[in-house]
């Protein structure tokens, strides 16, 4: 065997090892990836991936856009006052989801389309833009917003039992009213997620009343800050009233 065609060899295995290298780390990484986005997006993994028939590289692909889109995303503070204004209207929906369950869900819908709006993300009067930035941040809880807008834009009997279908849920199995109410109680849970302060609205207060109130009330508002924040969670979940168990809803 001559010296020329013993080196072609050579050249061609080691190409074909850099190929094969090069081939397992990309799916390395395409493995990694996927795991990444599942354990952040959690049950909004699995449903996309339903959506996907199964798929889930077309589960993961459209996953990882929703975060280079709204993945720098900077959450706003919410003043206290209006945090209150929108706790209140959340409670008047409660209360009315016994006479009038359609309109209550239809109030919650448009409530954590203004206060997300409220805290930064797109404007509510695009939905499937908003809904998927509040996925992104808010993936444990987004799909209480999914089904209590479905519910709220569903009129008549086809209300029924499709709530819990979209986008990869199950079907619904109780009456028009229980799929209502159940993702009233959904739709809560993100709800209180936007609504909660943390540690960037206890210092947007801080600054609202010392601007108010002058250059002496405004010492040691740095230090209590931290102290504030950390605070208000544990002060604010006991807050929020809550109905909405299945006797109290008229008809179901």
């Amino acid at each position: 065997m001559s010296t020329g065609l013993i080196i072609a060899l050579i050249v061609i295995v080691a190409a074909v090892v850099v190929v094969a290298a090069v081939l397992t780390q990309r799916a390395r990484r395409g493995a990694g990836a996927g795991g990444s986005l599942k354990r952040r997006f959690g049950p909004e993994y699995d449903r996309t991936v339903a959506r996907h028939d199964g798929d889930e590289r077309a589960a993961a692909r459209e996953l990882a856009e929703r975060v280079k889109r709204h993945g720098s995303l900077e959450k706003r503070a919410l003043p206290s006052a209006e945090r209150e204004r929108y706790e209140s209207r959340w409670a008047a929906a409660q209360e009315r989801f016994v006479d009038s369950p359609r309109e209550a869900v239809a109030e919650a819908d448009r409530l954590l389309s203004e206060v997300a709006g409220a805290r930064g993300f797109p404007d509510g009067g695009h939905y499937e833009t908003q809904l998927e930035a509040l996925s992104v941040h808010h993936a444990h809880h987004v799909h209480g917003y999914r089904r209590v807008h479905l519910a709220a834009h569903t009129t008549g009997d086809t209300a029924q039992g499709r709530a819990g279908t979209a986008n990869g849920a199950g079907p619904g199995t109780g009456t028009g009213t229980e799929e209502m109410r159940e993702a009233m109680v959904e739709a809560r849970a993100l709800f209180e997620d936007l609504v909660t302060p943390d540690r960037r609205d206890a210092r947007a207060d801080r600054e609202g009343t010392a601007g108010r109130e002058g250059p002496a009330h405004r010492e040691g508002t740095a230090r209590r800050d931290e102290h504030d924040g950390a605070a208000a969670d544990g002060r604010h979940r006991s807050h929020l009233p809550w109905a909405l168990t299945r006797r109290h809803a008229k008809g179901s």
